[in-house]
């Protein structure tokens, strides 16, 4: 990717994984779906079941080739977020409740400027955190030494 490209990729995603989404342009328009990858170094997603493609796969050592039809991905500009009150598609906005908690709402003409809740399957870890220390890890003795006195300078490099 050169420098242009880089500089036009969007900082601020306001569609995640798991979000039910109307595709706005393409072969597939007007057709909901669920946003199975997001693809951030190319401003991509895949959306579930839309946007397939023929692709043909050479045989290789342990499996077979041939033609499959797999999901290509879409730009992010060709897929707008669904109102879950009107069901039509919209715009998302950032709003803070009371209690300081930050949420998504929908926002542009005819929505409903409901809350848009985070989809579940983003509490669902792929892989699971490892518990058990490895060769590699740092000991916890080493972790809690003091190495440092702020009183003394004791510990400070010498510049």
């Amino acid at each position: 990717m050169g420098w242009k490209a880089a500089q036009k990729l969007i900082q601020n995603w306001k569609i995640i994984r798991g979000d039910n989404v109307m595709i706005i342009r393409g072969k597939d328009r007007g057709e909901t779906g669920i946003i199975k990858r997001v693809i951030r170094s190319q401003n991509r997603v895949i959306v579930e079941g839309k946007n397939l493609v023929k692709k043909h796969i050479k045989q290789g050592q342990g499996y077979e080739g041939g033609i499959f039809t797999v999901e290509a991905p879409l730009h992010v500009s060709n897929v707008q977020v669904l109102d879950p009150v009107t069901g039509k598609p919209c715009k998302t906005g950032i709003k803070y409740l009371e209690d300081g908690t930050k949420v998504r709402v929908s926002r542009g003409i005819g929505t409903s400027g409901s809350i848009i809740p985070r989809p579940e399957i983003l509490k669902i870890r792929t892989t699971s955190r490892s518990n058990i220390v490895g060769p590699k890890d740092t000991p916890m003795d080493l972790v809690l030494e003091k190495t440092y006195d702020a009183e003394t300078g004791r510990g400070m490099p010498e510049l």
